[in-house]
């Protein structure tokens, strides 16, 4: 595997509000930094639905030395919005590109669940009650991939307008994207849970067998007993207010910062004997998330796939100066596998 890389997130956007409060442009750039020389990531996704958050981050992130893989991530967009953010982002990332970054651009993420018109509904929870509904989704898969393909070809039409670097996109698996148009082959779906464990490699090389670089843009678990066997679906154990904010826990849990950080090894180990060109851990910190040591029943960094745990009220942690949080296992699990990675490519 090329190159090792991990999502920030800088901000998605719902009910008001982002999922990275406050967002502090000094604090970015000293976490890039930590990406780069702590973690030893070769990479960084960055994700949002903020224009100018991304290009902050982004510029943060060339500075820092990282590939920046530039990736708008909207809600609640409609699709000439969608396609107004992507140009003006492409135009920003070309700049980066421009003064040097190595830079690559994802025309959106996860476009069918959370962008209007390809799915039923008008907000993200109807559009995945279709997909939970086999009749409905039966139904809908059958013209789903028509609708995202028409949309895709013309965004990387005026992407390509505008960018001159390596162009890919975010994908699901049911979205059934037409690769013919893109550099880069890309899906969000790289978690393992207890129902696909068996099929993973087989996905993985299905991945690789379009003939272009291909990646794992998203892989991931929560922090609690257990988590491993749900994947993605880690954090269903929250109650979410009207706010985008968790009020609660639906069912009690048991931190486990090991089965995090043993579980983001075991997928490295399993994308490194793969064809894969890059692989995104999901994610630094989930800054909507954050610790309460004191308080379990409002812990809801146990719920996060945060390699740290944000602390609460803005605190400072101690293990770096200048970032309001701690690193958990799953961090100096990733730190050592960073290390061990830059140990092996040094030339003899």
């Amino acid at each position: 595997m090329r190159a090792f890389g991990i999502n920030y997130d800088t901000g998605f956007t719902s009910a008001g509000t982002t999922t990275h409060e406050p967002f502090d442009e000094a604090v970015v750039g000293r976490e890039m930094r930590i990406i780069r020389d702590e973690l030893r990531c070769d990479a960084v996704r960055i994700t949002g639905g903020d224009r100018d958050r991304l290009e902050i981050a982004a510029r943060h992130a060339a500075r820092a030395g990282l590939e920046v893989w530039y990736c708008p991530f909207t809600n609640g967009l409609t699709q000439a919005e969608l396609l107004d953010f992507l140009t003006d982002s492409a135009e920003r990332a070309e700049k980066l590109r421009l003064d040097g970054a190595d830079v690559v651009f994802l025309t959106g993420s996860e476009i069918s669940l959370f962008t209007d018109g390809f799915l039923p509904g008008d907000t993200f929870s109807e559009r995945a009650g279709v997909l939970a509904d086999p009749q409905q989704l039966r139904t809908r898969l059958g013209t789903l991939p028509a609708l995202v393909n028409t949309f895709l070809r013309e965004a990387v039409d005026a992407v390509r307008a505008r960018f001159g670097g390596r162009i890919g996109y975010a994908s699901l698996p049911f979205e059934g994207v037409d690769w013919t148009p893109f550099d880069i082959v890309a899906s969000d779906a790289g978690y393992r849970d207890a129902h696909n464990a068996d099929q993973l490699d087989r996905g993985i090389r299905a991945l690789c067998s379009h003939g272009k670089p291909a990646a794992v843009t998203e892989f991931g678990c929560v922090t609690y007993r257990g988590a491993a066997d749900v994947g993605s679906r880690g954090d269903s154990v929250l109650a979410w207010g009207d706010d985008a904010r968790p009020v609660g826990f639906t069912s009690q849990v048991t931190r486990d910062e090991q089965e995090q950080a043993t579980y983001l090894l075991e997928l490295l180990d399993t994308f490194d004997r793969s064809e894969l060109d890059a692989a995104f851990v999901y994610t630094l910190a989930r800054y909507d998330l954050p610790h309460a040591e004191d308080t379990p029943d409002r812990d809801f960094d146990l719920a996060s796939s945060g390699v740290v745990k944000v602390l609460p009220d803005g605190g400072t942690g101690a293990t770096f100066s200048g970032v309001p949080w701690e690193p958990k296992a799953a961090f100096h699990a990733l730190a050592e596998y960073g290390r061990r990675r830059s140990s092996e490519e040094v030339p003899s």
